[in-house]
């Protein structure tokens, strides 16, 4: 780790208080003035760093740039060594996330991006992904899994997802079925996963984990001002969501299939109960959606009484 990093640790580490030049340049062993030129290269990057004299140096309480120094002062112990990379603009995180998979990339390892300029959702939509803004995360997992239990990732992760929200905004988000984050009947997050198999076994080799979530979006397109809304916690850096989401996800893999996870996941459901809409062979139907079965599969009764599962695809819903 370069001067640079050390120093943005201590800076993260120390939101609250100030270091003065001379604190920071016993700590690391350089001097100070290694050190005022290392500050005036975080300030270049775009750190938002008080300067005050008999003071010393912190981070503007504004200031959220993502970086792997600052996601690690949340991580739990045990993951302190996941390897994280942070891009200032990258196509897809995703497809980043794949190359480096293929390439023998180790289980956790995170690629976020402040910008992406070919963000990707499901069903090969794309996924608006403004400069720092948001929180536009892959992560590669090497979990032992078969394919057939690959849906029960995507339900776990979005209670994880839930679940951190909740801990960190006091904010109640929901679950639409299979894999958005709704607040205020808007979508704040997208979860795509993507699988690499081996094809005599079933068993997947890895997974590529995308999360978008939107952090401080507010200027959004105007074909998605009326779905997309934006989370706008107080008080809260995006590296501490991104730390706790890890906290969160990283231990799933033992066991993403875990009952308890089914319930929280129905427990969170905004479909479940409601009327909805989706198309199959060509052919638009309306139902209501009654349960989510242990694969993960929606279970809706159509007008006529007929009973169906829906293990892929996309639904509406009506609202009112």
């Amino acid at each position: 780790m370069g001067l640079k990093q050390e120093i943005l640790k201590l800076l993260e580490e120390n939101r609250e208080q100030y270091l003065s030049g001379q604190e920071i340049a016993n700590r690391l062993s350089f001097s100070r003035t290694a050190v005022w030129k290392s500050i005036k290269a975080l300030k270049e990057d775009g750190y938002e760093i008080d300067a005050i004299s008999n003071k010393g140096y912190r981070l503007d309480t504004t200031c959220d740039l993502l970086s792997a120094e600052g996601i690690r002062c949340y991580l739990s112990s045990d993951y302190h060594n996941v390897p994280i990379e942070v891009h200032q603009q990258i196509d897809s995180t995703n497809t980043e996330a794949k190359k480096q998979a293929m390439n023998g990339a180790p289980h956790g390892t995170v690629i976020l991006a402040e910008e992406q300029t070919a963000g990707r959702g499901r069903l090969g939509r794309t996924f608006y992904s403004p400069k720092g803004t948001g929180i536009y995360m892959s992560m590669i997992l090497r979990p032992n899994l078969h394919l057939s239990q690959s849906i029960h990732v995507t339900t776990s992760v979005a209670v994880a997802i839930c679940q951190v929200i909740e801990r960190l905004t006091n904010q109640k988000p929901q679950i639409k079925w299979v894999n958005d984050i709704y607040l205020n009947q808007q979508k704040i997050c997208g979860i795509l996963t993507e699988a690499v198999t081996d094809f005599e076994s079933g068993n997947v080799e890895y997974l590529i984990l995308g999360i978008g979530l939107n952090v401080h979006t507010k200027h959004f397109p105007v074909e998605l001002q009326s779905i997309a809304g934006s989370l706008n916690p107080e008080a809260v850096t995006r590296n501490e969501i991104c730390a706790h989401l890890l906290n969160e996800i990283l231990p799933l893999c033992e066991d993403f299939s875990h009952p308890f996870l089914l319930d929280e996941y129905k427990s969170r459901s905004n479909v479940l109960g409601k009327w909805i809409t989706f198309m199959q062979n060509q052919q638009r139907y309306e139902a209501l959606a009654e349960d989510i079965d242990a694969q993960g599969g929606l279970k809706v009764r159509l007008k006529s009484g007929e009973q169906m599962t829906l293990n892929s695809g996309e639904i509406s819903i009506q609202w009112i």
